[in-house]
């Protein structure tokens, strides 16, 4: 059993009771087991807290819903996701916000939470309506990749979030830098003819961004930075005592933008997959603790999205099923410790949402993930959950599977069913 948040690392029995943790090692008194899951060989850890997944629901069923996704979590030892608020309609009323919640509680398979909508309708200029949207249960509120219209409205935004004491997400990217680009502004964007999107596009927005922080006092997340030099500003600005955490998606540790010489759409993300540098500095910032928090940027799409040439595929990874197993890669490939990495999907995740999760400790969900580190598998179409099969690590040999997936005690994913 793993649980960083506890500082556990350890072999005993977990009892799970009225869908909460009821003890760890012994048994409590009078505890009488309905159910035994034999975890011998395996991990149980918390399960993976995810902050950026797109379910497509509502507004772009065609290429994903509650329903498909919320399953591909579960298989992936996924509990709970952090849905943007750019679906459509956007996430901007107290009602987008129960319409999520009601349709993911139908499913039963993992837990969805929201961002709020930090503009209305994420138009870059009008502020929305914040203290309706934390009355509802919203996590955060973000502009998503939307830009907006410029600074003040950015610094009336956040004074305005600090107000309801709000998570502000920020998407770190000055729009007008970044213009119509789809791959990293270098050699290999030069010889393939693909227009560039420069470092500065993240460094600018994060310079101004930590500017306005220190200015307003608000708490303020960086999400999937992909800079080596954006992830130094964010550790300087930690140092100094600014309220700000960052995280990295998966893919961006993995692959470079060498990954797009053969023009692979499933290799277009927004930001663009960076140098050999940066993703080795994304590597050294996760262990050190700069980059508290791991997510998939999970984006699935129709087949048909990705069929057209690279500039015009639409940007995306779908990241659910590959999430747990991309990262025990880190730890085969000793850039992290096992507890260090499942601390980056499950407590670290939860704290910048301000949930009580991501931890195994007696009177919690309990929501748990069991996998075996040591089986092997191979991404194809038959192992992959999600809808959305635009992945570039489509034919890769993974090593670790969960096995079983537990939401707040209800068994939801078992592999061998």
């Amino acid at each position: 059993m793993i649980d960083p948040a506890n500082k556990i690392d350890g072999v005993m029995d977990v009892y799970i009771a009225q869908g909460r943790i009821a003890a760890l090692g012994d048994a409590p008194e009078g505890f009488s087991t309905a159910r035994d899951i034999d975890a011998n060989g395996r991990i149980v850890c918390p399960g993976l807290v995810d902050l950026c997944a797109r379910v497509r629901e509502p507004g772009q069923e065609h290429k994903a819903t509650i329903a498909t996704e919320s399953a591909a979590a579960a298989a992936g030892g996924i509990t709970t996701l952090c849905c943007p608020p750019d679906t459509q309609p956007v996430v901007e009323t107290p009602a987008d916000i129960e319409l999520i919640r009601l349709r993911a509680e139908k499913v039963g398979k993992t837990r969805i939470v929201t961002l709020g909508a930090l503009t209305q309708g994420l138009d870059g200029e009008r502020l929305s309506e914040m203290a309706a949207l934390k009355q509802a249960g919203c996590v955060g509120v973000s502009n998503a990749l939307r830009p907006l219209a410029n600074t003040l409205v950015l610094r009336r935004a956040l004074e305005y979030a600090a107000t309801f004491d709000l998570t502000v997400f920020l998407h770190a990217d000055d729009h007008w830098l970044s213009a119509n680009g789809c791959a990293h502004e270098g050699r290999v964007a030069t010889r393939l003819g693909l227009p560039g999107i420069p470092e500065a596009a993240e460094t600018a927005a994060v310079a101004r961004d930590l500017a306005l922080i220190e200015q307003t006092g608000i708490r303020a997340h960086f999400c999937h930075l992909t800079t080596a030099r954006a992830v130094h500003m964010v550790a300087r600005a930690q140092f100094d005592g600014l309220p700000v955490t960052a995280d990295t998606a998966i893919p961006y540790l993995h692959l470079t933008e060498f990954d797009i010489s053969d023009f692979d759409s499933c290799c277009h993300v927004i930001p663009p997959l960076r140098t050999t540098e940066d993703r080795q500095q994304l590597r050294e910032a996760l262990k050190r603790g700069t980059l508290s928090a791991l997510c998939s940027d999970h984006q699935p799409h129709e087949a048909d999205a990705k069929l057209r040439s690279f500039p015009s595929a639409e940007p995306g990874i779908s990241g659910l099923d590959t999430l747990l197993t991309l990262g025990l890669r880190l730890v085969d490939e000793h850039v992290i410790g096992l507890s260090d990495l499942i601390h980056r999907l499950t407590a670290g995740p939860a704290n910048i949402l301000g949930l009580p999760l991501g931890t195994l400790s007696v009177g919690a969900a309990a929501d748990v993930c069991i996998f075996d580190p040591d089986m092997t598998w191979q991404v194809d179409t038959d192992t992959f959950k999600s809808n959305g099969h635009n992945t570039p690590f489509m034919g890769w040999q993974m090593k670790g599977r969960v096995t079983h997936t537990l939401l707040a005690g209800k068994l939801v994913y078992c592999l061998a069913d």
